[in-house]
């Protein structure tokens, strides 16, 4: 396809304004509404791999709007009343169906590049880790917006009605939609008994990705493959169904998709861990001395490292030789529900944790300090306030000798309500024997490294439960 070929369809397709509402309406949904993907270290335009995967999970609306454009581009020789008039002349039909089809795939695929490009430019500007591994996220996100207005048109010109293409795409968002919540989901139950639901391997056939929980999670191989398989059949059957002039021929058309899915699912993982992995070059460990953290986030390790030996000197100064002896950043990814996983040797620590995002300096050992201490028991993906805090505030207290809240607790309220549940426990340790005070402390520590307790009843010197 040439230029002057190009140039011609461009003004008489709607391929460009497909690709202007694609690129127009993700750049709305990622800038007027304040979601997730502004937020922490996930943020879209804070590391290349989230950028990749948000894009990637606005593909839930993006697909079924290129499957309906596509399918409006496929009705355009029908509209025109020039159905029959084509066919008569010598220029093959695979020949027209390659020129519409390829204008349309270059309009999607530049507008999702661009869509990419203004967040990477972000990127850039926020992060100083650069890596390729993103790359087969986007790609696979375009090849899905292509795919999907190839299919749509085809089945536009199977189905030459008005309405096709509405019927289309919201059939396209029904499909994605049940991937997301039901058809694609599979219910499972942690050790503790909390029922959630996991990804399976039929939800990998929808174009959207679920939302980014951790910075150094990325889309596997075997996934990249298996939806490459089921796009391509995907994009053959739409352009079969562009050149097929009867009913036995578009039957037949429909044979690369269908088995394309059968493929793609018999390469798919079924296993959620090995759906979304560990990228281990961004997990890999940068550190200063005994504090490290990923490299994706190796920019902050300057910050971090000061606080971080000063908190271990304060902790080895209140525990001895029961202290820990390293602060690290948590790479452990967890089932959303299950319980969390800490070690008695080692600060874990979370830049998205709310008392670590907020510190900075004194208030940071003063964080560090309590993470050690008290790390937290809420299951991975949960959000909670109550004894942990209370326990982590009066732990930090008794190593510093002063009771002051905790970084992140910004609200007078949440102060107060802090205030009124620590102080009189953190008095009432203060006033103890050292012996006792060291035997509540690590019967605390217990029970908050196990999550097997309740660390702020052990701290009153109740029992755990």
């Amino acid at each position: 396809m040439n230029g002057r070929v190009l140039r011609i369809e461009l003004r008489r397709s709607v391929a460009p304004w497909a690709g202007g509402v694609v690129l127009t309406s993700a750049l709305a949904f990622l800038y007027l509404v304040n979601a997730e993907w502004w937020r922490g270290t996930t943020a879209w335009t804070a590391q290349w791999t989230p950028l990749a995967m948000w894009t990637r999970s606005l593909l839930f609306y993006l697909w079924p709007l290129a499957v309906g454009l596509g399918a409006l581009q496929g009705l355009r020789d029908h509209r025109s009343k020039m159905s029959e008039l084509l066919t008569s002349t010598p220029r093959p039909a695979w020949h027209r169906a390659a020129t519409l089809a390829g204008t349309t795939a270059i309009t999607l695929a530049s507008a999702f590049a661009l869509l990419v490009l203004a967040g990477g430019v972000q990127v850039i500007a926020n992060s100083g880790y650069t890596h390729l591994g993103w790359v087969p996220v986007s790609l696979v996100g375009a090849l899905f917006l292509v795919a999907g207005a190839l299919l749509g048109m085809g089945a536009g010109r199977a189905l030459p009605s008005a309405l096709t293409p509405p019927a289309l795409a919201m059939s396209a968002f029904v499909f994605t939609a049940l991937m997301h919540m039901s058809l694609g989901r599979t219910e499972t139950t942690t050790a503790t008994g909390i029922t959630s639901t996991e990804p399976n391997r039929v939800s990998l056939l929808s174009p959207a990705v679920q939302e980014v929980r951790d910075v150094i999670v990325t889309l596997s191989a075997s996934v990249h493959v298996g939806q490459t398989i089921w796009l391509l059949g995907m994009a053959a059957t739409g352009f079969a169904l562009l050149v097929a002039a009867t009913w036995r021929a578009r039957l037949i058309a429909l044979t690369p998709v269908l088995a394309s899915a059968v493929i793609a699912l018999l390469v798919l993982p079924s296993d959620p861990r090995r759906m979304y992995v560990v990228d281990e070059a961004a997990a890999e460990l940068v550190c200063d001395g005994p504090v490290c953290v990923t490299k994706t986030h190796q920019a902050r390790l300057a910050d971090l490292a000061g606080p971080g030996k000063e908190a271990l000197r304060l902790l080895h100064g209140a525990l001895g030789g029961r202290a820990p002896v390293s602060v690290r950043e948590n790479t452990a990814v967890l089932p959303e529900g299950s319980t969390p996983q800490w070690s008695r040797e080692t600060v874990l620590i979370d830049f998205d944790d709310g008392v670590i995002a907020a510190a900075k300096g004194e208030e940071l050992t003063r964080a560090l300090i309590a993470k050690g201490m008290v790390p937290g028991c809420t299951p991975v993906g949960w959000s909670g306030f109550g004894y942990d805090e209370y326990a982590q505030t009066v732990a930090a207290g008794w190593v510093l000798g002063d009771l002051r809240p905790l970084p992140g607790m910004e609200s007078a309220g949440v102060r107060r309500e802090v205030d009124a549940a620590a102080r009189p426990v953190w008095k009432e340790l203060k006033a103890l024997g050292r012996a006792e005070q060291l035997s509540r402390i690590n019967a605390m520590r217990a029970a908050a490294l196990s999550c097997k307790g309740e660390a702020f009843d052990a701290l009153k010197g109740g029992a755990s439960r």
